[in-house]
């Protein structure tokens, strides 16, 4: 399973003409650039010029780094000459680049708010003291920065500058793909991946972010469940499992800690997912054979409320969930005969009737674009469709090709293009997004048959699969930001085998 596998091009194709998405191609520009926020208190020891590709604003060790404007970050990691370093993509196309730190707060697909604190100034690499290095590109494309200080200047900031005080809005988390394979990252920036096979569920984990595996750990709970993983509000991921029979809990018991036992959640039923509300408190939605239910935090990390009925969903039904721009939770259903989906009325609050959102069919993912818009794929027989939000609401179905009735995960790229992945008996397929909010171009194959798949992001914006078979769980991960490693066990060891 999963070997004999062809690599991804470096450069991505354009679909047919059939295929493209004019209204996804291109994004409306601002009026004009929102006001930007100071980066750093300090003094400027060094300015822009022919020999330096930036400004150096210099403070002590340990100094708060705050990022310059809205946007996502692309690339979070550490490079020789530069130390751990910082890139965050802006809406006006620019991108913002920070150096020497010697502590990241903020990982790549994290979307960031004008002055969140994103690091800590250090002076890593080729630094002769604690300092941040600034520096401004036009685009991805370019190869030389532009000057710093008339662009913040601009944008409403003279350096040296003080940053603001007082809260800052929080940017969304998205909620992580559920199934039988589920992977997050635990707060210090290492993945974390769990797999339900019949003798119960098995974790593994990095052993530092972006790092090597451990061995696989048999946990016992549910045997062939459904899982999903979400962050509590102080940082503790929390595990979800499911099966027809039981529905069991475990949470770490502190930010990228030890892991709590099992605890009853709950009966069993068919599917579960989880995502974080707006104001930190995790919500879980679960599928039986009479609708879907939902359980909630009756405060951020704390706990329960009581199961309550939804008014209804599609019964034993597939269930996916995504956050929408301004926060409100938005759920997914499929069985094999249609497809519902729900979404919150206002943040934090009350959620709408389900409404209808297409025909039946095998398994669904859902994601979000670089500018937040939702965008929904289905398997069916026929292969994978997809339906985006549009201007007017959601566009139609549309056929991408694909493989039939096909397991399906999704996940963002560096620089925020959606990539989809596809697993069925007999092959393992993935599509992406051409550039950000674009058309996607065509299926390649990732590899052979297989039963289960899911995607997460490591800490440095590389996009890490693990697919499972009747063999056990592999994982295959991108070594840069265009090319794949081959299909390989986690640490030399199987893992759990799912049938």
């Amino acid at each position: 399973m999963l070997t004999g596998l062809s690599r991804r091009a470096l450069t991505c194709v354009l679909a047919a003409t059939a295929a493209l998405l004019p209204m996804l191609a291109t994004a409306s520009p601002a009026a004009a650039d929102p006001p930007a926020a100071c980066p750093a208190t300090g003094i400027v020891s060094q300015h822009f010029h022919s020999g330096h590709n930036g400004v150096d604003i210099a403070n002590s060790r340990g100094t708060p780094i705050y990022a310059i404007g809205d946007g996502q970050v692309t690339i979070s990691g550490y490079e020789s000459g530069y130390g751990q370093w910082i890139r965050i993509q802006h809406p006006n196309g620019t991108i913002s680049e920070y150096g020497h730190m010697y502590q990241r707060d903020v990982f790549a697909g994290d979307h960031v708010v004008a002055g969140q604190q994103i690091a800590l100034m250090g002076s890593e690499g080729q630094s002769t003291g604690p300092h941040l290095h600034l520096r401004i590109w036009s685009s991805p494309s370019a190869n030389q920065g532009i000057d710093p200080e008339p662009y913040l200047a601009a944008r409403g900031v003279t350096l040296p500058c003080t940053p603001g005080v007082g809260p800052r809005p929080t940017p969304p988390v998205h909620p992580a793909e559920s199934g039988r394979v589920v992977s997050a990252r635990s707060a210090d920036g290492r993945l974390e991946v769990f797999a339900a096979g019949a003798n119960g569920v098995h974790h593994a984990w990095q052993n530092k972010a972006n790092g090597t595996w451990s061995a696989w750990q048999s946990l016992g709970g549910p045997a062939n469940a459904e899982l999903a993983i979400g962050p509590n509000a102080d940082g503790r991921l929390e595990l979800f499992a499911i099966n027809g029979d039981t529905f069991q809990h475990r949470y770490q018991n502190s930010p990228s800690g030890t892991w709590s036992g099992w605890e009853n959640f709950g009966g069993g039923g068919k599917d579960i997912a989880v995502g974080a509300n707006k104001d930190g408190r995790l919500e879980v939605f679960a599928s039986g054979p009479v609708g879907v239910f939902h359980k909630y935090q009756n405060a951020p990390s704390s706990g329960w409320s009581n199961w309550e009925p939804t008014g209804g969903g599609p019964a034993n039904s597939r269930i996916e969930m995504e956050k929408a721009p301004d926060g409100r939770l938005e759920v997914f259903a499929l069985n094999g005969d249609v497809f519902q989906h729900k979404y919150q009325t206002a943040v934090n609050g009350d959620w709408s009737a389900w409404n209808a959102f297409g025909t039946g069919g095998r398994d669904l993912t859902v994601d979000h674009n670089h500018d937040g818009r939702l965008e929904v794929f289905a398997s069916n027989p026929n292969g994978v469709f997809h339906k985006y939000q549009n201007a007017s609401g959601w566009s139609e179905w549309e056929a991408t090709g694909g493989p039939g009735n096909a397991q399906l995960t999704s996940e963002r790229s560096p620089d925020g293009r959606v990539e989809v992945f596809a697993i069925n008996d007999n092959t393992a397929q993935h599509l992406w997004q051409t550039r950000v909010n674009a058309p996607y171009g065509q299926w390649e194959t990732f590899g052979t048959g297989g039963t289960e798949i899911t995607a997460a992001t490591n800490a440095d914006g590389r996009i890490e699969v693990f697919g499972a078979s009747h063999a056990g769980v592999y994982h295959k991960w991108q070594t840069g930001f265009a090319t794949w490693s081959d299909w390989a066990w986690l640490n030399t060891t199987s893992g759990p085998a799912l049938n």
